[in-house]
């Protein structure tokens, strides 16, 4: 990761951190708007700082351009869009407490990328309870994907997708003694369970291991990593953050292990770099958003513009809030500037196929989309992303 994005998240956090939310800058609430316009307000409880810190920043960043991008827009026709966005360091419990502020003293029409699994099902389980919707919730337990929730709605596909995508790879290369390391907390138990059903439904061998990792201290990861090593996988699936997978890989490799390491999406490009440098070669990562290099798909294209006219840089998760932000739009522009929840969440539930310049996006609760293209890539040592 360059020192100019790491400049860049270090000026955001302490700009989000000031007044504990942000609202939006004057440059995104168009001047030329209609008179009465209608103000449709996103709230969004994100990890600012936290262990998860820097993927928070990021995909609030790209979030952020955006609203801009629609507001502008939309001027004329007076459709607005505000993002509220408040600090949840990460925790399940602030991210409740949150979403009970941003959808009552706040009046958010709806809940937005909520990121982390437990915090995600601490904000649909809010959301229910309010009789609102959740949108775009950043890597939710697949649970969160079933027709019993009706009221979230996914832009990124789930974790049995990345999965599926990661055991297959695997298996095409020979690799059938699959090991699998996880924080031991929401997303790394989510993470588990999708590639459990993932191998049950390739129809390959069992995992043979897999080892949860209790937060803090290097003995309790040694502990788990002795384990996965006395059955010789040769390949080892990571659901963890930046943190955990980092040490692991080091430990792992000074071990002598010299298979595959295979990631999910959440573990973040950036944050693993900045924690590994040049030992983050080889590592296989999945990615369920284009790459945010220069490209001729038209959403990539639209993202990069809009960082060229701002202080920040691309990456994956500041594609992905912009995409999100982007189908949020398009769901309010069809429902209308008299939409109420209900009829929103209808309009939502019929968006199955939406093309976001290039994108595909189903939002229909309870549907798993096999369609949906998750990439495989790799980093070299000098941080290049190969494919």
């Amino acid at each position: 990761m360059d020192s100019s994005r790491r400049e860049w998240l270090g000026k955001a956090c302490g700009a989000l951190l000031l007044g504990g939310g942000v609202h939006l800058p004057a440059l995104s609430q168009s001047s030329g708007r209609a008179a009465g316009a209608r103000v449709v307000v996103l709230g969004q409880s994100v990890p600012l700082t936290g262990a998860a810190g820097e993927i928070g920043l990021a995909f609030a960043a790209g979030s952020r351009l955006a609203v801009a991008d629609f507001n502008e827009r939309n001027a004329a026709s007076g459709l607005q869009l505000k993002l509220l966005q408040l600090d949840d360091g990460y925790d399940a419990g602030r991210a409740a407490a949150n979403a009970r502020t941003l959808l009552g003293a706040d009046k958010a029409d709806m809940l937005f990328g909520f990121v982390g699994t437990a915090s995600s099902d601490a904000g649909a389980n809010v959301a229910a309870q309010q009789g609102s919707l959740l949108f775009a919730p950043f890597a939710a337990a697949d649970t969160l994907r079933e027709a019993s929730h009706p009221h979230v709605f996914h832009v990124r596909p789930g974790m049995i997708d990345e999965a599926l995508k990661i055991v297959r790879q695997c298996a095409t290369v020979g690799q059938t003694r699959i090991a699998l390391v996880g924080d031991d907390d929401a997303m790394g138990r989510a993470g588990l369970a999708a590639v459990q059903q993932a191998i049950t439904e390739l129809k390959l061998p069992a995992l043979v291991a897999s080892a949860m990792v209790p937060a803090g201290g290097a003995d309790k990861l040694d502990a788990a990593l002795k384990t996965v090593m006395q059955q010789t996988p040769q390949a080892i699936v990571l659901v963890s953050l930046s943190g955990t997978t980092a040490n692991a890989i080091r430990k792992l490799r000074k071990s002598g292990y010299s298979g595959s390491f295979m990631a999910f999406s959440i573990v973040g490009i950036d944050p693993l770099y900045a924690e590994l440098g040049k030992d983050i070669g080889g590592i296989v990562i999945s990615q369920v958003v284009p790459s945010p290099r220069p490209s001729a798909i038209p959403i990539v294209k639209e993202y990069r513009a809009a960082v060229d006219n701002s202080d920040q840089t691309p990456s994956y998760e500041g594609l992905e809030g912009f995409i999100a932000v982007k189908v949020a739009g398009e769901a309010v522009r069809r429902a209308g500037r008299g939409f109420t929840t209900a009829s929103l969440q209808r309009v939502m539930t019929a968006m199955t196929d939406y093309d976001v310049g290039g994108f595909r996006v189903n939002l229909r609760p309870g549907l798993r989309d096999a369609s949906r293209t998750i990439d495989l890539i790799s980093i070299s040592a000098d941080g290049r992303v190969l494919r």
